[in-house]
């Protein structure tokens, strides 16, 4: 028997609470075994829903695969689902609710450096562990997060020499909305910008879910600059590509070139807006492998539409639920969240973009770089990849390297961030 999201939905015996359990129609599940519960904190509603909903859908379709096949050593993955309803404070207080009330021993959630900064203080307090799935600015070092996105060097550091050299483009406008992930993100970008031998001529911000876009796109056209950097997330991606266009501005001639913006915004503002513009991620819906196409079919069953895109965020939010359940696998019964932390150190898996691997000594993700071009069906063409996955450096714009490591897993040294 098929399961999608919907069949998900209704077999759940926590449903009315405000909570997803894992089906009950697992036949290979052993009945009566007691379900290993789970957080799954997204969220459903407010602006950023356009692209969480898909990141917990994503979430509930790998549990329900793992369910599908046996469990974890016969026990069912149950999921508690809450919604962070697009606000950090929501995001605390759910968080706050998975591990105190409900005790899961990991959580999977957050999209936003935002969120993930307001729920931080929780799963460090309680010595919780929380799965995050995002790409971000890097400059963490928790032994309570396993980080699946990319981090800078795996975007950033690749991207940004491209530009310049493939494009020859040396003139960025900077723009994002206004929170602690883009604002990071610039500083990145700065200091690759300068050490690549090109300049920035603007560091732009408006408020997270501006529509009104048009002041912003005047100050991108009367700046002198010839690529624009843009770090803007949410539903405002939409408005700004939207606005873009409408104002005459050609991708051939002045290209967006993005860190965020991804399948699901090409989608919802149209594919015309973005044709011709680039963006920089390890995982795009075009990677040509029967595995990813698998992948795309699979999740269009689950979400029941024919339509429905895949990328970045959203296949880690996948394969780090298997990483969890590989890990579980290993400990048994004493699913505590530092003994599921140290068995997935240094765990592998072959996820949809490629071999994945989280590092033992920073907790992030092994990942291949890749860059593509928007194209008229709103598929990323990839004009760009590296060969094999590169170790993930959070603090690879302040100095670390493979070779001199800042976090590790004795913490951070602080003390090279200051040489």
């Amino acid at each position: 028997m098929s399961l999608n999201r919907r069949t998900f939905l209704k077999t759940s015996a926590l449903a009315g609470a405000g909570a997803v359990a894992a089906p009950a129609l697992m036949t290979r599940v052993a009945l009566g075994a007691d379900p290993i519960k789970v957080g799954v904190l997204f969220s459903q509603t407010g602006g950023l829903s356009i692209i969480e909903k898909s990141l917990a859908d994503a979430t509930l379709m790998a549990i329900s695969e793992i369910n599908a096949k046996g469990g974890v050593n016969g026990r069912p993955i149950e999921a508690v689902v809450e919604d962070g309803a697009s606000d950090p404070k929501t995001f605390n207080e759910k968080a706050s609710k998975l591990v105190v009330r409900d005790r899961v021993p990991t959580v999977f959630g957050c999209y936003t450096s935002a969120s993930r900064k307001a729920v931080l203080p929780v799963f460090e307090k309680r010595n919780n562990l929380l799965f995050y799935p995002t790409y971000y600015e890097g400059f963490e070092c928790s032994k309570n997060v396993i980080y699946t996105g990319s981090a800078p060097n795996q975007q950033l550091s690749t991207f940004i020499p491209w530009i310049i050299k493939n494009l020859g483009k040396k003139k960025f406008f900077i723009v994002g909305s206004n929170y602690i992930y883009p604002r990071e993100m610039a500083k990145v970008c700065k200091i690759l910008i300068e050490a690549n031998g090109a300049e920035w001529v603007a560091d732009e911000y408006l408020e997270l879910g501006h529509s009104e876009w048009g002041s912003m796109v005047n100050k991108i056209k009367s700046s002198g600059c010839d690529v624009v950097l843009s770090n803007v997330v949410g539903d405002s991606v939409v408005a700004f590509y939207r606005e873009f266009k409408n104002q005459g501005l050609s991708h051939d001639v002045l290209p967006i070139c993005a860190s965020v913006t991804s399948e699901v915004e090409i989608a919802a503002m149209g594919a015309e807006y973005a044709a011709g513009s680039y963006t920089s991620f390890p995982y795009f819906q075009a990677i040509e492998s029967d595995a990813n196409k698998a992948f795309v079919e699979r999740y269009r069953t689950f979400v029941n539409d024919p339509k429905a895109v895949t990328h970045h965020a959203m296949e880690s939010s996948y394969f780090q639920v298997y990483l969890f359940a590989q890990a579980a696998a290993k400990i048994g019964d004493k699913l505590t969240p530092t003994a599921i932390r140290d068995a997935v150190a240094g765990s592998e898996f072959d996820a949809p973009n490629g071999h994945v691997k989280i590092d033992p000594e920073n907790l992030h993700t092994w990942l291949t770089p890749r860059i593509a071009q928007w194209q008229a069906d709103g598929q990323g063409k990839i004009v760009d990849q590296l060969p094999e996955p590169i170790r993930p450096l959070p603090y690879s714009a302040y100095g670390e390297t493979s070779d001199n490591l800042f976090c590790t897993t004795a913490g951070l040294d602080s003390a090279k961030l200051k040489q």
